[in-house]
């Protein structure tokens, strides 16, 4: 349950956002009810996601493990999130899942996490118990040997969830999805396979084995007759909701180099499945990731008012569900962002906290003012 100096708190906010709501003057419409209208976007509404949406908890053993090493990076991951289909069904509409390259199979299949569960005389709970990560491809967990538990081990199979869910509720909001593409060498852990131009091309071809084109909302569809997808969204705008209910949006959350190692697949992001985060000015800006919304609201407001979509964080590292803090949240709605990441749609189950990222009244999707 909410305290009440967090329900006072987004009492506030709610007043806030209704002075500047475009649906009516007694409060901001569900989106179901501004459709009837016909005249809203894709860009604006604003939706509460999840981040690292496949992972689950990570046993004690190896938190005290790394307890012993750095209390804050343990702490750090002290988080878990519900299936993905019970997380559409509460009304989330972003999800973020993290890839690894495995393209000769069986790279990540003994972590090692397992061994100190054991040391810790604990018979570890059962694991790829059906041996898919001996299959080529993408697998789909947090940081290999440390936080390796996942809803899906394959990056198909939460594409596969995903599409499920998305045919047996044909009208909903669309569904905006990060993939970030992991490959970082951490001490004391196995060496990732680094990702190359075939599996940055990889991500687009799993996806593309999953969903048809027609269930996707891609860049090409998006940019119509423009010659760059920038120009599009800058001069005509995004599609309308109607438009695009029951689709999927991906974006690709990299840096410059996987970036261009996917674009060089995709010059102009021509035939692609994912926007990428491309910085404003270039011809594949469109969807811009900028996390922290307090330090870069105006930024944020700036790139909404231009006509960008933008996804930023309510929260990180657990830092705010330990305090209670909403802050970051309030920063993130009056921000104007489109989508706000949390990890914490629902209070925590693995230690005392009341935080909760949900509006106020009580959903995770609605439209913002204009």
């Amino acid at each position: 349950m909410l305290s009440s100096k967090n329900i006072q708190k987004l009492l506030v906010l709610s007043l806030v956002l209704l002075t500047t709501s475009c649906a009516s003057d007694d409060g901001a419409s569900p989106i179901g009810n501004a459709l009837d209208d016909g005249c809203e976007c894709l860009n604006d509404i604003q939706v509460i996601g999840s981040h690292n949406s496949y992972k689950m908890a990570v046993e004690q053993p190896i938190l005290d493990f790394i307890a012993q090493l750095d209390q804050t990076l343990a702490q750090s991951i002290e988080y878990e999130h519900i299936p993905l289909s019970d997380q559409l069904d509460l009304g989330l509409r972003n999800l973020e899942f993290d890839v690894f390259y495995d393209p000769e199979g069986g790279h990540y299949t003994n972590p090692e996490g397992l061994e100190v569960v054991q040391d810790a005389g604990i018979t570890p709970l059962p694991y790829d118990e059906d041996n898919v990560l001996e299959d080529l491809g993408l697998k789909m967990f947090h940081t290999q040997d440390v936080d390796f538990r996942s809803h899906h081990l394959l990056f198909t199979d939460g594409l596969e969830e995903l599409k499920q869910w998305s045919d047996r509720n044909p009208t909903h909001t669309p569904i905006i999805v990060l993939i970030n593409a992991k490959d970082a060498t951490i001490p004391l852990t196995t060496n990732p396979v680094p990702f190359d131009v075939g599996g940055m091309k990889l991500i687009d071809d799993e996806i593309s084995s999953v969903f048809d084109v027609n269930q996707l909302i891609t860049p090409d569809f998006v940019k119509n007759d423009h010659s760059t997808l920038e120009g599009a969204i800058l001069t005509d705008g995004w599609p309308s909701l109607e438009e695009v209910k029951g689709k999927i949006l991906f974006v690709l959350d990299e840096d410059i180099t996987k970036t261009d190692m996917y674009l060089s697949s995709f010059p102009g992001l021509q035939g692609a499945t994912m926007f990428v985060n491309a910085i404003e000015g270039t011809p594949e800006a469109a969807f811009r990731i900028i996390n922290n919304p307090i330090f870069n609201q105006e930024k944020i407001q700036q790139l909404v008012a231009q006509g960008y979509m933008v996804r930023t964080r309510a929260d990180s590292e657990t830092i705010e569900a330990r305090t209670n803090d909403l802050s970051r949240f309030e920063a993130a709605i009056t921000s104007g962002a489109q989508v706000i990441s949390t990890d914490y749609y629902l209070p925590s189950k693995l230690f005392n906290s009341e935080y909760q990222v949900i509006f106020i009244d009580g959903s995770y999707e609605r439209l913002q003012g204009e």
